[in-house]
């Protein structure tokens, strides 16, 4: 799928800002993509975008709707049909990572095909993948994975994408979320790929490329998460990384969701993920460690990166606050 900017960012009716956390993201990382936030009475979100309406957004060129917020259970209300519905006869692009699909509101497809506007359910890939092959091709690939999920993979992807195209590399990122996928513009929601297929997609996601070129794969889940574990693995093997940067969010008594699973060190994550990597590249290296200090003092942020580069050998940075240099200077050696 390839979705197009601008886009008009939809909070609805978010309960809180939390709830806004696909379109913040997206914000963050592709500002000049994003024209504005449409909110509905009672929205408590606010990404900072100029508040707007349909009329207003198409007259300033808008081309995608995008469902930045989610609900619990992921379902679209009454109300924000009505919303889809008007932005369909307006001429929009509807972009959705919900799990219901845009074509569940009724009457949305047959009017979206009525006025040539695609939808786009990014948490639904509509690409039909291979199983995965495991063979070498050329181009090189990074792979952030993770001591837990929800560590910062995505941001720390994106972190390195900007550095390195800073410095004049040849990369490309790679979005496998719902969230990455509108920041990219494309990509495939790897969680909702069926297991057998999941290392073939990410192969179609990161193809053979130049001898130059980076691809820089968003990485989901952890390899030591009881729930996640099998993305994360197939992850592993379909992207062939070259290079790993490890992903942490210190202070965690244990894995996010599974109270009896505590968080493995830094090291025990690095040589699990690397021994499972090997089946189809031999050669992958860690090159960094990525760490959210952002709910630590000064004093204590300091001291957990020190002790996480004591323990691996390697840099150890926030991606916000020290930006991303030191690991960039590793892959590009």
């Amino acid at each position: 799928m390839k979705i197009t900017p601008p886009y008009l960012m939809f909070l609805g009716d978010a309960v809180d800002q939390l709830a806004a956390k696909t379109a913040n993201g997206v914000a963050y990382w592709r500002p000049d993509w994003c024209l504005g936030q449409f909110r509905m009475e009672g929205c408590n979100a606010d990404i900072g975008l100029p508040d707007m309406g349909l009329e207003e957004a198409a007259e300033k060129g808008v081309k995608t709707l995008v469902v930045g917020v989610a609900n619990q259970g992921g379902f679209i209300s009454e109300a924000w049909a009505e919303t889809l519905l008007k932005a369909v006869d307006l001429g929009f692009d509807i972009a959705s990572g919900l799990h219901a699909s845009l074509a569940s509101v009724p009457g949305l497809a047959a009017a979206a095909k009525e006025k040539g506007c695609q939808l786009f359910d990014v948490r639904h890939p509509t690409e039909t993948f291979d199983v995965g092959r495991g063979h070498k091709r050329n181009g090189n690939r990074l792979l952030t994975v993770g001591t837990d999920t929800s560590v910062g993979k995505m941001f720390t992807t994106l972190a390195i994408e900007k550095e390195m195209r800073a410095r004049g590399a040849n990369c490309t990122f790679r979005a496998t979320g719902q969230t990455g996928i509108f920041i990219a513009g494309d990509g495939v929601s790897v969680d909702a790929v069926v297991a057998d297929f999941i290392s073939g997609s990410t192969e179609w996601l990161c193809p053979e490329n130049d001898a130059d070129h980076w691809d820089l794969v968003e990485g989901q889940g952890s390899i030591h998460h009881a729930s996640y574990a099998g993305v994360t693995l197939g992850l592993i093997h379909g992207s062939q990384p070259d290079v790993l940067v490890m992903c942490h969010d210190p202070g965690r008594p244990h894995m996010r969701g599974t109270p009896t699973v505590p968080v493995h060190s830094l090291t025990d994550t690095i040589d699990a993920c690397e021994r499972v990597a090997r089946l189809t590249n031999p050669d992958v290296r860690t090159v960094g460690i990525s760490i959210n200090t952002s709910k630590l003092s000064d004093g204590d942020r300091e001291r957990e990166l020190k002790a996480a580069a004591d323990e691996t050998g390697l840099p150890a940075v926030d991606p916000v606050k020290d930006g991303v240099g030191p690991i960039v200077d590793r892959i590009m050696k």
